[in-house]
């Protein structure tokens, strides 16, 4: 229970946070103007200064304490809301305003100005112990036709508790969601409260993206290394729940047919590249070793063989090694560890210098991390964003102005946008 004990007191230090954060001291004219590229520092120190946990080398120059760069445009990071309850999950409806998930088991529909609807009911029970509750949401890519979301739920079985994903209708007025029926149980269930994973997209094919955590005991963390087992996965599936067509183990008998990619601790950031289309992940390391992965099909991202982090009360995990044939290395690792929760690549035109950039919530670390990446899809650049507010950023969207939006533990929704 040690990572949720943590959570729980960075919880608590969030109490007093402030609300309003205005970054950059360049003009808007001239060098370092709206549309100026970002001013990087001089010397080699990265946004990290703090001493790693490990002794741990990384596998290219780069994978890790990037150097520091600094948004030159003015911009703006303000709580235009705080009565939200334990929000985790945000995305963006086609009018511009915002569906949000709370941990308890209700969403909410809040508007850019921050004016926030009275609690939507009717998903299936959630069990909010721990880590659980009600997660990652999307909606239907017809949405302004059938009025569909998706969501990923932690559910109580008679066997233990599992990740399970759910769709519904919105209702005309807005107060339930119609019809809700769980399509998928990412199984076996365990009786834990931790590592649910939870995030959830709709791909260009039409079919779901789905992460799920490996439970996070001893006893469970083998079973992101099994083909027959859904703990521990990126996942592919339709809206029915079965497995899409073209999966990387389709028609193989010894894995199960919905896996996409596998060797993962607990998934809660997604999202797809503008350009590329790729599939981006961040997932929670233990004690250092947070990672950000590029998903190709079928691919062993190594957890729990191999890790950049170490076990909360100090050795190392498993043989202590960091790479192995056959598993993938993470483009991007901390150490220490950012807590990753949800993530968006920017495809506003409001701050030019953020094109294709990710950024990436952070919950122990209370701030919001933007990474550069280039062609190459390699990090060359670190911000930390909002890093005055005292918050555990939760989720993060891009709106339809153009702004992002991001929710946190506390109860507040932020928007960042140009000053």
């Amino acid at each position: 229970m040690t990572t949720f004990n943590l959570n729980i007191l960075f919880g608590l230090l969030a109490a007093g946070a402030t609300g309003l954060y205005a970054g950059s001291c360049k003009s808007d004219s001239g060098p370092g103007g709206p549309d100026s590229p970002a001013v990087t520092d001089t010397t080699t120190l990265g946004v990290e200064t703090q001493k790693p946990n490990t002794d741990y080398k990384p596998a290219f120059e780069g994978q890790t304490r990037i150097r520091k760069v600094t948004t030159a445009t003015t911009w703006e990071g303000k709580a235009i809301a705080t009565n939200l309850n334990s929000p985790w999950g945000i995305t963006t409806l086609p009018d511009g305003r915002l569906l949000i998930t709370e941990k308890k088991g209700t969403l909410r529909i809040a508007t850019t100005t921050g004016n926030v609807s009275a609690p939507i009911g009717g998903v299936p029970a959630v069990n909010a112990a721990g880590q659980g509750g009600l997660l990652g949401v999307t909606i239907d890519p017809a949405f302004e036709q059938n009025r569909m979301i998706y969501w990923v739920f932690s559910e109580k079985t008679a066997d233990g508790n599992l990740t399970a994903v759910a769709k519904g209708k919105l209702s005309a007025d807005e107060k339930s969601v119609e019809q809700a029926t769980v399509i998928y149980e990412a199984t076996p269930a365990y009786k834990s409260n931790l590592h649910y994973g939870g995030r959830i997209l709709f791909d260009k094919t039409g079919n779901l993206i789905v992460t799920t955590g490996e439970r996070s005991d001893l006893a469970t963390r083998p079973l992101a290394q099994s083909l027959d087992a859904a703990l521990g996965k990126v996942l592919r599936i339709t809206t029915e729940g079965k497995p899409a067509p073209g999966n990387p183990f389709e028609g193989r008998a010894d894995a199960r047919p919905e896996i996409y990619s596998y060797g993962h601790r607990n998934v809660q950031s997604l999202a797809f590249h503008p350009v590329t289309g790729d599939i981006w992940e961040g997932e929670f390391g233990p004690r250092g070793g947070d990672e950000i992965n590029r998903i190709q099909p079928g691919k062993n991202y190594g957890w729990p063989t191999i890790t950049y982090g170490i076990e909360y009360a100090g050795p190392k995990v498993g043989e202590g090694i960091t790479q192995k044939d056959g598993m993938e290395q993470p483009v991007y690792y901390w150490d220490p560890v950012l807590s990753p929760s949800g993530m968006t690549f920017y495809t506003g035109n409001r701050i030019p210098e953020w094109q294709n950039n990710l950024f990436i919530c952070g919950l122990s670390s209370m701030h919001i991390a933007r990474l550069v990446i280039d062609n190459n899809n390699k990090v060359t650049g670190e911000e930390r964003l909002l890093a005055d507010q005292n918050q555990r950023f939760r989720d993060i969207t891009q709106g339809k102005d153009g702004a992002l939006y991001a929710v946190t533990d506390m109860g507040k929704l932020y928007r960042i946008d140009k000053k």
